[in-house]
């Protein structure tokens, strides 16, 4: 066993010199590792930085939360035409369905309205989100408060002029005050601070609660009407722990089908949608664009290897006569094969680590330009990386390393004079 160690810690410093010898062709060499790694790691670095950032925006809502609309979050067989013509979810069906399904844990009304100004004296806050949602969403999302509570089902029902507000609001309107208790104006009327939102941090899809205000939906719906097409409403259910989403669903569209009074035989004129749907919808896109920029990469990688294999033929030509007299002292063809491969995959996994490091580089770079988007090198990436780098190193020293093992040291050394 030692003499095998020691063998291959020769091969190594053997290796290792000769690359030290050859900087510039050394250089030249693993420019091609260093470009194909540091085109797949990067590709691979951003894919996951954005599926984590992606995560990280709709890991306030669970996974089995239910949206119904009459708009759909992947594909469908139904025309556009035909979808376009869908009504909007109402609220005497939220008000059935939340009567009529006892595994619910949670319903709600919600809806989308457009962003609006928020006034507190001669401070003002511009485009704000308006979240019109029932009593039960703090139920449905994670919504953390710093201060005061949500609203109650009696407010919302009634459409109370209350008003929960984020961290950015509060300090755009009030600075070090205390917001609780405190007034704004809201579409030209008066709203009480009855809660204060948890500093959550920015979002890439601008969705974070420190720029949103949550009021009672029934506000809205006063406003805006039942027939506005352009405020479309969602019935969000979360089911109870330990139900099965599937059985929940088909009892959901069967409780509206009845309730709209669509035969047998009709399709559906809402969409249950289910968030899991539109996270694997995300995860096959992520995997997509994994794939294309892999293959993509994959090509600079190969070059890399041509250029490793091309460089250790030149080096096996130069030094056959070295070769020759090394095996006519009585070195064995492993030695040499093992003093050839490891100078491969010494010069690729040197290739690799400078991909790697130019990845890392580029991480700190986009993460200060972009702010909120945090560019991520992970651990695993960088082990991925080294691999294949040693690997592109194996494939491409295997045949060069195998041909100077097997020269004849006589022939060897006669063509070397």
């Amino acid at each position: 066993m030692l003499i095998y160690l020691r063998l291959l810690v020769e091969s190594f410093n053997f290796a290792f010199n000769a690359l030290k010898n050859n900087l510039l062709r050394t250089f030249l060499s693993l420019l091609g590792v260093t470009i194909g790694i540091f085109s797949i790691i990067g590709v691979l670095a951003a894919v996951d930085s954005l599926k984590r950032e992606i995560d990280g925006s709709l890991s306030s809502i669970d996974n089995s939360t239910i949206i119904i609309m009459r708009f759909n979050f992947g594909q469908t067989d139904i025309p556009k035409w035909k979808r376009q013509q869908f009504p909007d979810v109402t609220y005497d069906e939220y008000q059935f369905l939340k009567k009529n399904l006892p595994d619910a844990k949670a319903v709600t009304f919600t809806q989308n309205v457009p962003q609006e100004t928020v006034k507190y004296g001669d401070a003002s806050s511009l485009g704000v989100s308006i979240q019109a949602v029932g009593s039960e969403y703090y139920n449905i999302e994670a919504i953390n408060l710093e201060e005061g509570r949500f609203f109650n089902e009696s407010e919302a029902a009634s459409g109370s002029p209350v008003i929960v507000i984020g961290s950015e609001i509060a300090e755009n309107l009030f600075g070090n005050l205390d917001p609780i208790g405190k007034q704004v104006r809201l579409y030209g009327r008066k709203f009480s601070v009855i809660g204060l939102l948890e500093k959550e941090g920015s979002s890439m899809f601008g969705g974070s609660k420190d720029s949103q205000v949550f009021i009672p939906v029934n506000v809205t719906r006063r406003m805006y009407g039942e027939n506005n097409r352009s405020i479309f409403p969602q019935i969000i259910l979360k089911p109870e722990d330990g139900i099965d989403n599937a059985e929940f669903i088909a009892v959901i569209k069967q409780r509206l089908r009845s309730y709209r009074g669509i035969k047998p035989g009709e399709v559906n004129t809402f969409f249950v949608n289910q968030l899991k749907g539109f996270t694997d919808f995300i995860d096959n896109i992520t995997g997509t664009l994994n794939t294309i920029g892999l293959v993509i990469s994959g090509f600079s990688l190969l070059v890399g290897g041509f250029g490793i294999a091309n460089i250790m033929f030149v080096s096996v030509k130069e030094r056959t006569n070295l070769i020759g007299i090394q095996k006519s002292l009585g070195a064995k063809n492993k030695f040499i094969l093992y003093q050839f491969l490891f100078e491969a995959i010494i010069l690729a996994i040197i290739g690799g680590l400078a991909g790697l490091f130019l990845v890392w580089l580029a991480t700190i770079i986009i993460s200060n330009f972009t702010g909120d988007f945090e560019f991520i090198l992970s651990f695993g990436n960088i082990i991925l990386g080294t691999s294949v780098s040693a690997i592109i190193g194996l494939i491409s020293g295997i045949i060069p390393a195998i041909s100077a093992s097997r020269l004849d040291p006589v022939e060897a050394i006669r063509s070397g004079m």
